[in-house]
């Protein structure tokens, strides 16, 4: 498991650049010296050295408006929202009834290439994007996933974006914001204690204790928890089970995939908790679960609404890791946007490979939407790293040399840039490439970015400076996203394989198609998967694998665009409730854990209960 909400924010410009001395991000200047204008490639662009406030400073410092004002300017009704004090607010979904689908606003999905373990910047520019938009006069809206706990305090990163493009208020956001996770965590909790108690109560699930698949969850970094034994001491069925992330249980992608109550409460009740002796699967209706975790998850399915530091509406609603679920936001997120907006940013996790192909092939098939256009997130730091000539390691400092110029180890890596390039295109969606712009970026550098950006198809590049600039660093990038969703290419979107297709068969074409696998091979328990579920009737959902997310492959280690590698597939799990199969790829963790120096470490309050440290 990656710490993925973390990571993005981490891919700031300035979060770690020394400046000569002057200052670097973190410090109490803000420094900025710039310089504007159009390169002979006709990109516009403006360099600047910046040394920021810490994102929590910058946050902390700005006066927030009235979460009721922002949903005034929505148009949503007094008696459609739920105040959770001053500055957030849950929407009821009866808005989504009132307002209809007579007219719905663009759709723009943001999507990365693969990222370093720092993460590129994603949050950054669907926040800044959506503040750009506005800027040029468009009502927009953006639609991110909420962070878990575990990555916020193992790494030092959240999911609120950063710097002057970022979701306030950002504490809340990171941390309980209005206890969905703790409802996900709860929900998950019960049917846990419900299988084994009613197991040792007459069992009318005729659960077999050996056939358990239904793990526990907890939000926060613990590896110790990742396997363990219960039912010690006469307490049930002593089995092996363990704990995964909330953000990787079936309770939350059901979350984010419920397109109403009803639909909610259905999914729970197809929830596969475990089988019987005889190999049938058991759902979590057969014990009478369903009911009470959709009381615990009424409210929680209510979309979060927020701001953006410039006053933009931000809807912030459900988690699911991307490298294992689906990493989206709420459809319900996305709906209500739609009805309230010219232009709705939503976030996919990870790269084009990961969150926004499930983006497409999952969410689009539930909400029966189509994306307008799509922005890929670069950065001339990930394109070096994937030159293969820097060691980059999750969890270890980047080599410092990536910062300095160096063109070859560019085009050495614009092969990763390339390969997402034509994923994208694949789906049939105008794509804008937008270039997160760090400190040490050249011009040359950028300029050689995004020639090969055109060359491979973007529909446009624009250099992105959200983080430092706020709305007015993402105005070209918002000029040349609102040109691509008016173009009418998205017209012919498409999918890459047919849900009739055989389990095999789907996941072979993501593996070759998306991944550029030359093949795949299974091991017995994915063999015996495969049989199983297309037995039992299972083998027409779509496919959300679970893999690493630094490579297009298995293995991390292989950066740029690796060809000729077998992608191997373990097993593959049913997520009955969420509707899909989750081939696991490699060696993929459900729960991760805290490194040498966890970010936890380093926060506190201080004697006026600000918090401090956060990041």
């Amino acid at each position: 498991m990656s710490h993925e909400q973390g990571a993005e924010a981490r891919g700031r410009p300035g979060g770690s650049i020394d400046l000569g001395g002057l200052a670097s991000a973190g410090s109490d200047l803000d420094y900025r010296r710039q310089r504007r204008g159009v390169s002979a490639f006709g990109v516009r662009f403006s360099v600047s050295i910046v040394a920021m406030l810490s994102d929590l400073q910058i946050a902390q410092q700005v006066a927030l408006r009235p979460i009721q004002e922002i949903a005034d300017r929505l148009g949503l009704a007094a008696d459609e929202i739920e105040l959770h004090g001053r500055h957030k607010a849950k929407v009821r979904l009866e808005a989504i009834e009132r307002l209809g689908d007579a007219r719905l606003g663009r759709y723009i999905v943001v999507t990365g290439m693969t990222p370093t373990p720092l993460g590129e910047g994603k949050t950054v520019t669907t926040v800044g994007l959506s503040q750009g938009l506005a800027r040029i006069g468009k009502r927009a809206a953006c639609c991110i996933r909420q962070p878990s706990m575990g990555p916020v305090f193992g790494i030092k990163g959240g999911a609120s974006g950063g710097g002057y493009s970022q979701v306030l208020p950002m504490e809340d956001l990171n941390l309980h914001l209005t206890g969905d996770m703790h409802a996900v965590s709860s929900a998950h909790a019960l049917l846990s204690a419900l299988i084994d108690t009613l197991m040792v109560k007459g069992n009318p699930g005729r659960l077999d204790p050996m056939k358990v698949v239904w793990r526990r969850c907890v939000d926060m970094n613990d590896a110790a928890l990742r396997d363990i034994v219960i039912g010690l001491g006469g307490h049930g069925f002593p089995r092996e089970t363990g704990f995964d992330l909330t953000s990787a249980s079936e309770v939350m992608a059901v979350l984010a995939l419920a397109i109403s109550l009803k639909d909610l409460r259905q999914r729970l009740g197809r929830i596969v908790i475990g089988y019987t002796h005889q190999e049938m699967p058991v759902f979590a209706e057969a014990i009478r679960g369903a009911g009470a975790m959709t009381v615990l998850l009424k409210e929680a399915l209510m979309p979060n609404l927020l701001q953006t530091l410039e006053g933009v509406p931000a809807f912030v609603h459900a988690g699911p890791f991307a490298n294992i679920a689906h990493g989206n936001s709420s459809v319900l997120a996305d709906e209500i946007a739609l009805r309230c907006c010219d232009y709705v940013v939503t976030e996919a996790g990870f790269g084009a490979d990961m969150g926004f192909e499930k983006f497409c092939h999952i969410k689009c098939r539930t909400s029966g939407r189509r994306p307008d256009a799509a922005v890929l997130v670069v950065t001339v730091r990930a394109l070096k790293a994937h030159s293969g000539q820097f060691r980059v390691v999750p969890g270890r400092p980047i080599d410092s040399r990536i910062h300095q110029p160096d063109l070859g180890a560019i085009r050495a890596g614009l092969p990763n840039l390339l390969k997402h390039l034509e994923n994208v295109s694949k789906f049939g969606l105008p794509c804008v490439v937008a270039v997160n712009r760090f400190p040490t970026d050249t011009e040359d550098e950028l300029i050689a970015v995004a020639e090969a950006a055109r060359a491979g198809g973007a529909f446009d590049v624009a250099i992105s400076e959200v983080h430092t600039r706020g709305g007015a660093g993402g105005e070209a990038l918002a000029d040349g996203v609102v040109r691509a969703a008016e173009s009418g290419r998205a017209e012919g979107f498409r999918f890459l394989y047919d849900l009739e297709w055989p389990i095999k068969k789907k996941i072979e074409t993501i593996a070759t198609e998306v991944y550029g696998a030359a093949g795949v091979s299974y091991e017995a328990a994915a063999n015996a998967a495969a049989e199983s579920l297309t037995r039992l009737g299972f083998a027409k959902l779509p496919i959300c694998m679970a893999k690493t997310q630094y490579s297009f492959s298995h293995d991390p280690s292989l950066h740029g665009r690796p060809t000729g590698f077998t992608l191997p597939v373990r097993d593959i799990r049913l997520a009955g409730g969420a509707g899909f199969l989750t081939p696991l790829v490699g060696t993929i963790q459900t729960m991760p854990a805290f490194g040498r120096h966890p970010a936890a470490l380093d926060m506190d309050v201080d004697p006026d209960g600000k918090i401090m440290g956060l990041f």
